[in-house]
Parts: structure tokens; C-alpha cells; sequence
């Protein structure tokens, strides 16, 4: 008995001592902290209540700037590819390429080996002003040596741009003169062009490349169809290829110009944004204008919504591969400390009911290279459609949703005229390269050269094929006579397209040499 009871004594005293130390353990270590989350009151609380918590709590000082502007881009990326947070910077140089201006000294120029040479000097400009010239290096800029030092083109950009009123010192090594010149421009606003390029391909067809749907697009495109319907112009072939798009109010007025009464271009549709429809009104000057457009994979948005309104409405043949398939409506947003956002509020549709926009996917940002895996730059087989999205036109034509315009008239990717001696040419720039050295040397003539006439004529004194296949030769690069006969004469259209671009008339001397080996072009001509 007395066993017994001095046994349930012991466990007794375990269980005290067990209870005593929990009670202890409990004592010394917090509670939980939970927060209660009320998300029926507010969908953002739990993002809120972290802030709140870090912002009371966190062991340090918290730079809420530096970590504001981390939070933004991470958040906005969580909605779609195309919403986006800009930071004063990005944002200033987002609205410029559309603005259709920016303040600086006004030349374009490349860098081929090292050292940045003036290709052009734009008319009007602060550097024609001060006398630059077509062909000067640029040595130095603000005594600060650029030319040999592996310096990137887009930081030279920067240091000569800046608030119109100020200025930047060059140095410039010219043709001829064995000493460096100084120049002191005062920078100015310089005109950005949306209209690359318009011209006559032949006595009734007119070319017009647009670059981007600026905020002066819809005007220069009208002063470039006034100047080549003076010429005789009865068809237009308008390139979009490249063009990734810009002001939806220029797509609509270019659109516009094409249309019929009552024609609808696109209509725009999201969960807060109810539909509204965009529709021409017929006083359009290029109504009587046949039309063909030619788009890429590159070619998007407001690129996207002109092609998709003239197949829709049966108004011109798209030629070329399909677009790049963006089509949302972004809502700028914009705060006082110079920084935005861009946010996606709504959807393009086309006047059949396609949806421009392609399908979110964790391989969205690989979607080019994709097409170009499976095939789909080489084979219209290739190109994946949706018998689902199948639409009709008023005239009867079929066409496709699911993403992207597509065209139709495929034009594969041109491999015709490739060989191992083209692809080590343009591995190493040696078209450019030559052209520079081919320019310097004949620098003064050029500078006379102001038509199409006098360029062909002065290729014609020279033997541009010898000059260009000793070029490379020097430089390690031999064509075989195979070779030589199946890339020849794409290789000579590319030399004389790029010393055309260094004469006065630049890109309207450059684009019509370079199309002539273009086979989406040479389709849309009928060739």
C-alpha cells in the first residue's frame, strides 16, 4: 500500500513540474500576432496591413522611396506584359519618341569601328547652323575623349542632349584637315519624323514607311500622299513592318482617310470601360487610293488596329507575317515627381470582333522566337488558327482571331541569296564599313549628289564590285565565284543603299535602292 501511494505521489509531482514549465515556456515567449484580415472591406487590406507592419516594426530605417519603386514594377507585371510602372526618367523618354521632338544638336550618326561618324546632318538643325558635315568623327564631346574607347552610341546620344538654350562643345576630325575642329552648338528642339520614307516605286504606285503612330503622324502622312499624288500616285504600298505603334487618335485619323461613312475602325471593351466604337466619317482624301499594307512580327498596336480596319472592311490586302498581337488600351497615368504608369483599362477589337491582343502564356515574352522555331516565318502552314475564331468580312472573306493581324498574303522571311560569304559580310558590318571608307574618299562629290539620277550616275564611275571584293578580301573574307554569283547583287543593293544614305537626300536616297531586293515589297507590286 505504501508503494502504491508513494507511486501516485511521483506522478503527481511529474505532472506539477511538467505543468510549471510549460506555464513558464508560455510566459517567456510572445503571443501569436495575428491581424485580422477583412477582405469583404477592402480587396487591398493584407498588401495595407504589411506595409503597415513593416513600416512600424522592421528593425531599420526604411527608405520608402527606393522601396516604393522596387514594389511598383512588381506589381503592375502581376496584371498583364503591358501594364507598367515608369520612373521619371523612362517615362520622360517613353513620351518622346511619340511627342514627335526632342531638345538636341540635331545629326544622326553610326559607329562602325570605334569612332562616331556623322551620317547626316538634319536640315534646319542646330549642327547644319554651326557647319558640321556629313562624314565628320566625332573626337571629343565636352573635352571628354569618345572615339577609341569602346564608348556606346546611346551614352554619346546623351551628352549631346540636353535642355534646349544649353551647350555642348565638339571636337570633330574632318576630311582633309589635320587638325581637330572645335564647334560650339546650342542645343534646340529637333523634329522627330514618323515618315521614314515616301517616294514613287514606279509611275502609279507610291511607298510611304511609317516608323511609329506619333503625335504628328496623321500630318506628315497627309503633306507625303499630297506630294505623291502630284506625282501620279493611284496605288500606295504603306509599310508598317517594324512599326510597334503609338497614339491610338493617329491610327484612327490615318484610318479614317481610307474609309467609307459609318465604316467602323475598332471598338475598345473592359470591365470598367464599357464599349465604345470608333467609326470613320467618309471625308477621307485617300478613298479612291488602292491600298496595300505590310506588316511583321514586329508590327503592333496602333499598327495592328490600321491593318485590322482595312481587312475588315475589305478596303486593302495585307501583305507580309503575321502582327505581333498587342492590342490592349493603356491608360496613362501620371504623378508629380515626373513618374506614370501605363495601365491596361480595356481591349481592341476589330471591326469583325477579333480580339487584337494574343493570349497571356508563361512563354509570352519568347512568342517571336517561337514562331520562328516552328516555322511560322518560312510557311503559312505553320501559322496556328482557331476554327473557333473564324470571322467573316462584309465581302466575304475569312479571317482569324486569336491574336495578331494575319495577312492575306503570306511573304516568308527572304533566305533566297544566302550564303556563308553574305552571312560573314554582316556578321562584320563589312557593308558598312565599306561604304564609310568608299564616302571619305569621295566625300566632296557626294556632298553635290541631291536625286536618284546623279546617285545611279555616279555609281556608274566606279567599279563598286572590285572595290567592295578587295575590301573584304583584305579583311579575311573571300567570296567563291559561287558565292559571289548568288549574294552579288543583294550585297552591291546594300553598299549602294548605305553611300546613297550618306549623300544629302539620306534615308529618301536609301530606301529606294534598298527595296529592290525587298520580296514583300516586290509581292505587293504584283512581281
Amino acid at each position: 500500500m505504501n508503494s502504491d501511494r508513494a507511486m501516485r505521489i511521483l506522478r503527481v509531482s511529474v505532472w506539477i513540474i511538467i505543468i510549471v514549465m510549460l506555464v513558464i515556456l508560455i510566459q517567456r515567449f510572445p503571443k501569436k500576432n495575428v491581424i485580422n484580415i477583412d477582405s469583404t472591406k477592402d480587396d487591398w487590406a493584407k498588401l495595407v496591413l504589411v506595409l503597415n507592419s513593416v513600416d512600424r516594426d522592421y528593425v531599420d530605417n526604411i527608405d520608402h522611396q527606393a522601396v516604393t519603386e522596387k514594389i511598383l514594377p512588381s506589381v503592375l507585371a502581376a496584371l498583364d506584359p503591358h501594364s507598367v510602372y515608369l520612373p521619371p526618367v523612362d517615362l520622360e523618354k517613353a513620351d518622346e519618341v511619340l511627342q514627335g521632338g526632342f531638345d538636341g544638336i540635331g545629326i544622326q550618326f553610326n559607329v562602325p569601328n570605334d569612332t562616331a561618324i556623322v551620317t547626316n546632318v538634319i536640315a534646319g538643325g542646330p549642327s547644319e547652323k554651326a557647319g558640321l558635315l556629313s562624314g565628320d568623327r566625332i573626337i571629343k564631346i565636352d573635352d571628354r575623349n569618345v572615339a577609341g574607347v569602346s564608348m556606346q552610341q546611346d551614352s554619346m546620344v546623351s551628352m549631346m542632349r540636353g535642355p534646349r538654350g544649353t551647350k555642348v562643345k565638339l571636337e570633330l576630325k574632318r576630311e582633309g584637315e589635320d587638325k581637330l575642329i572645335p564647334f560650339t552648338i546650342v542645343r534646340d528642339m529637333i523634329p522627330i519624323h514618323s515618315v521614314d520614307v515616301a517616294f514613287m516605286i514606279n509611275d502609279t504606285t507610291g511607298f510611304i514607311k511609317l516608323s511609329k503612330f506619333s503625335k504628328t503622324s496623321y500630318f506628315e502622312f497627309l503633306q507625303a500622299t499630297l506630294v505623291l499624288r502630284e506625282k501620279g500616285m493611284k496605288r500606295l504600298i504603306f509599310d508598317l513592318r517594324d512599326n510597334t505603334g503609338g497614339y491610338l487618335d493617329q491610327a484612327m485619323m490615318l484610318s479614317n482617310e481610307f474609309l467609307e461613312k459609318g465604316d467602323l475602325v475598332v471598338y475598345m471593351e473592359g470591365k470598367n470601360r464599357p464599349r465604345q466604337d470608333l467609326v470613320a466619317d467618309g471625308k477621307g482624301s485617300c478613298k479612291d487610293i488602292e491600298l496595300a499594307v505590310l506588316i511583321n512580327e514586329a508590327s503592333a498596336s496602333s499598327s495592328e488596329i490600321f491593318a485590322g480596319a482595312m481587312q475588315d472592311n475589305d478596303r486593302a490586302l495585307i501583305y507580309g507575317l503575321r502582327s505581333f498581337g498587342k492590342g490592349l488600351v493603356q491608360e496613362p497615368v501620371y504623378f508629380s515627381d515626373g513618374s506614370g504608369i501605363r495601365l491596361t483599362v480595356a481591349r481592341f477589337y476589330t471591326p469583325t470582333g477579333r480580339c487584337i491582343q494574343k493570349p497571356y502564356s508563361d512563354k509570352y515574352e519568347m512568342d517571336i522566337l517561337e514562331r520562328y522555331e516552328h516555322g511560322e516565318m518560312l510557311s503559312a502552314d505553320s501559322i496556328k488558327v482557331n476554327d473557333s475564331l473564324k470571322y467573316v468580312t462584309p465581302g466575304g472573306k475569312i479571317v482569324y482571331g486569336g491574336g495578331g493581324i494575319i495577312p492575306d498574303v503570306f511573304v516568308p522571311l527572304d533566305t533566297v541569296g544566302v550564303t556563308d560569304y553574305l552571312i560573314k559580310c554582316n556578321r562584320q558590318s563589312m557593308v558598312v564599313k565599306f561604304a564609310n571608307k568608299f564616302s571619305d574618299r569621295h566625300r566632296t562629290r557626294m556632298r553635290t549628289i541631291k536625286d536618284m539620277d546623279a546617285l545611279y550616275a555616279f555609281f556608274a564611275e566606279h567599279n563598286l564590285k572590285r572595290e567592295f571584293i578587295d575590301y573584304t578580301t583584305v579583311n579575311g573574307i573571300i567570296p567563291s565565284e559561287s558565292d559571289w554569283k548568288i549574294s552579288g547583287d543583294i550585297l552591291m543593293t546594300q553598299v549602294k543603299a548605305v553611300i546613297g544614305r550618306y549623300t544629302p537626300m539620306g534615308d529618301d536616297a536609301f530606301y529606294p535602292i534598298y527595296l529592290e531586293n525587298d520580296n514583300v515589297v516586290q509581292r505587293a507590286l504584283g512581281e
